[in-house]
């Protein structure tokens, strides 16, 4: 790729990033949206579960909100695929795109913003969840580093699952399935250590736990947090991350290049 081609992608990925960002604002419902669920789920576990759970932990509540607030932190980035699909989805089905073609940009920038907006969104939805957390008495123990670290963290999942969301919007035919089919993924961290602990799931349950992608990633953000013991769940998440970004990709450009053609 020349220097001149590369300045232009960067520029049509800029502007169609910007164009997302402007719908974010217009209709800032659908980014609060992303960001309700786990809050939702944060308060409900507290003040319905937290004593109970929290005493099995051998503490209280503050304990178990200590123990909760990561993986509620990692559900609120798989909650934000949702949003993703049905925007993909609904500039391919409503003509959008068909203008997009006739005009001299880029093609890869259409998904470039799409997933540039979509991760910059989940990650100012992820500051009101953490709000909310430390509201009601989340006390993180974390250095700058390790705040940065977990930011980059959240960041990569985002990157990763936000492609996979770009490319069931592309292989949706309606915005209805684009905002059913993304479920999986959003629900994928009930299946892992972001509520309960791996270890007290029955045999089943805790070996799919142990080794679907969002446990290590829970694990790892809880440990830059909150202190605990990260072991090789660091690497293990970045190797998720990349394998997941490198999935979603290549099958979007694949989808994308095959929706356009002639």
């Amino acid at each position: 790729m020349s220097t001149l081609t590369l300045s232009h992608a960067l520029h049509d990925s800029k502007t169609m990033l910007r164009r997302n960002l402007k719908h974010a604002i217009r209709y800032p419902s659908v980014s609060l949206g992303s960001a309700m669920m786990p809050i939702l789920m944060l308060l409900l576990f507290v003040y319905a579960f937290g004593d109970s759970i929290g005493a099995g932990m051998g503490g209280s509540r503050g304990v178990y909100l200590e123990y909760l607030t990561p993986g509620v932190l990692i559900m609120g980035v798989a909650a934000g695929v949702i949003s993703t699909s049905i925007a993909v989805c609904s500039d391919m089905t409503k003509g959008i795109i068909n203008r997009f073609r006739t005009m001299n940009i880029t093609r890869s920038s259409f998904l470039t913003g799409h997933v540039i907006g979509s991760v910059l969104q989940t990650m100012v939805s992820l500051v009101l969840v953490v709000g909310v957390a430390l509201a009601l008495g989340f006390r993180p123990d974390a250095s700058p580093v390790e705040w940065l670290a977990a930011a980059g963290l959240l960041a990569g999942i985002a990157f990763g699952v936000t492609w996979l969301a770009v490319g069931i919007g592309l292989v949706s035919k309606t915005v209805e399935s684009a905002s059913n089919k993304p479920l999986l993924i959003q629900f994928l961290p009930f299946l892992g250590s972001a509520f309960v602990p791996a270890e007290s799931m029955s045999p089943g349950l805790r070996w799919f736990a142990e080794y679907q992608p969002f446990t290590p990633m829970i694990e790892t953000l809880r440990g830059l947090l909150t202190g605990t013991a990260i072991g090789n769940d660091g690497w293990i998440s970045l190797a998720w991350c990349a394998g997941i970004a490198l999935v979603g990709y290549v099958w979007s450009r694949s989808l994308f290049n095959s929706s356009t053609t002639g």
